[in-house]
């Protein structure tokens, strides 16, 4: 470790302490950081896939292959219906994972490529830095997308450990419609360990690391990240499951995704751990429809990855915590990714950041608290820098903006894309619990309902701006640079 990194580490953590101490007094803080008190402290898993649809997983209908393990963990814990990644693109939604804030807000609201000038600040605390302060181990293990230069790596930003791709898996030589990408990296900690690895073992590399992990770090709290680069396109599976499915490729993926699933919850439970361990699955946003045969379902819901339908941003969620989540629950409240930080701080009772996020504390809803409801007021849809929609309640509304679509046609096969056409709507209203698949605009029927979502988009303009209008927000911090 560089003396630059320890230095701000003991900045951050000192933060975070002074911040405590603040709060909870002098007492409360010692106790935390008391070896004692880490059998009182749940450990955290993150399973984040890339580019999964709504309809990916057995538990909401997958079709040509089975998922028995995320079955499993819906029997055992909670469903969520309308939960929302902050982002339909990759790097923006993992910040907002990370840190608990719209991607706008922290700099970050479009995809990172490689050797890219900027990546998640320093000045954000990341999940991993919210928890280290109270004894917790870290890991990441998978892609990270939050800038591929040292000082934006995960070891960078709370992780002890890290394992993966920077980046998303097709920004390599091998890309079907662009030869300008350099080789792809393979990172161990800090260190490039191989170029253009065979991305075959991706998934199972990513696992036995992670039960590695959960077996070394069985005495002590831990958080366990594992952003799998699958099922991004190109789509890599190993000979384990390779041809298993009816569904292709992309269902040989599902299913090798699911056996890491089902490896990370057996070892848990192998080790006397379920109880105390908190399991979350989801997505970074929609399937890359374009892709055709190489990409999911986000049925019933419009359109997918890249748009702000909800195809793009809502997820096929899992979360799962014996004793302390109902088995078999369903969740119909609308909650987001960047609520996962304060949550999970929550639970730990870990001090947040004292600048400001737009995550909330859904421990009631997760736990199903008679009468929890969804602590937003309305949650915000952003393309880059342009706000396009906004949902409050049952109700969406769509603002004038250009979206890609398909047209009713089917995507590419063999891993080559279709070219996507460039449609507009209008002003539109949608009641999402009779019209989840966004279809029918009954705006003029609700003019009271369009006017008070069209005043909370006012306010987010104020707030994190519009490029649509040309505002800037006032609410916007930078990211980190070179």
């Amino acid at each position: 470790m560089s003396a630059d990194l320890s230095r701000r580490e003991f900045v951050k953590t000192a933060g975070i302490a002074a911040a405590c101490f603040a709060a909870q007094g002098c007492g409360s803080l010692l106790k935390q950081k008391a070896g004692k008190a880490h059998a009182d402290l749940p450990n955290f898993v993150i399973i984040f896939c890339d580019d999964v649809g709504y309809a990916d997983i057995g538990p909401f209908g997958a079709k040509g292959y089975e998922t028995p393990n995320l079955d499993r963990m819906a029997a055992e814990g909670v469903r969520f219906t309308d939960f929302y990644a902050a982002s339909s693109v990759c790097t923006p939604s993992r910040a907002a994972l990370m840190t608990g804030c719209y991607p706008q807000r922290v700099g970050l609201p479009n995809v990172l490529g490689p050797k890219a000038k900027i990546g998640i600040s320093d000045s954000e605390y990341t999940i991993a830095e919210i928890l280290k302060p109270l004894g917790y181990a870290t890991a990441c293990y998978g892609k990270w997308h939050l800038g591929d230069a040292t000082k934006f790596l995960p070891t960078r930003h709370g992780f002890d450990e890290y394992f993966g791709l920077p980046y998303s898996n097709d920004m390599w030589p091998g890309h079907p419609t662009s030869k300008d990408y350099p080789d792809l990296p393979l990172i161990e900690g800090e260190r490039v360990v191989e170029y253009n690895p065979d991305q075959t073992q991706l998934t199972t590399w990513y696992t036995q690391r992670a039960v590695r992990f959960i077996e070394k770090n069985r005495d002590k709290p831990f958080l366990l990240y594992v952003p799998h680069s699958m099922a991004h396109v190109p789509l890599f599976v190993s000979d384990k499951f390779k041809g298993k499915s009816q569904r292709g490729l992309y269902g040989d993926v599902m299913m090798e995704i699911d056996w890491s699933v089902g490896q990370i919850l057996d070892t848990l439970r192998r080790l006397k751990l379920d109880r105390k361990t908190l399991v979350f699955f989801c997505s970074d946003n929609g399937p890359w429809l374009s892709y055709g045969e190489h990409a999911g379902s986000a049925e019933p819901l419009r359109e997918g990855k890249g748009t702000t339908f909800d195809g793009g941003q809502r997820e096929p969620t899992l979360m799962r915590w014996p004793g302390k989540i109902a088995a078999g629950a369903v969740c119909r409240e609308p909650v987001s990714t960047m609520d996962i930080l304060p949550t999970f701080a929550g639970f730990a009772g870990a001090q947040l950041p004292a600048h400001p996020i737009d995550g909330k504390d859904i421990r009631p809803v997760i736990c199903g608290k008679p009468g929890a409801k969804s602590p937003y007021e309305a949650f915000f849809y952003y393309q880059g820098w342009a706000l396009e929609a906004v949902r409050s309640g049952k109700w969406k509304l769509h603002l004038p903006h250009q979206y890609r679509t398909l047209s009713g046609r089917k995507g590419g096969v063999g891993g080559q894309p279709a070219a996507y056409e460039q449609a507009k709507i209008e002003l539109a209203l949608f009641d999402l619990e009779s019209d989840i698949g966004e279809q029918h605009n009954v705006a003029e029927q609700h003019p009271d309902v369009v006017q008070r979502l069209t005043t909370l988009a006012d306010a987010m303009r104020e707030d994190l701006g519009d490029s649509a209008r040309n505002m800037t927000g006032k609410g916007r911090r930078e990211p980190g640079g070179l």
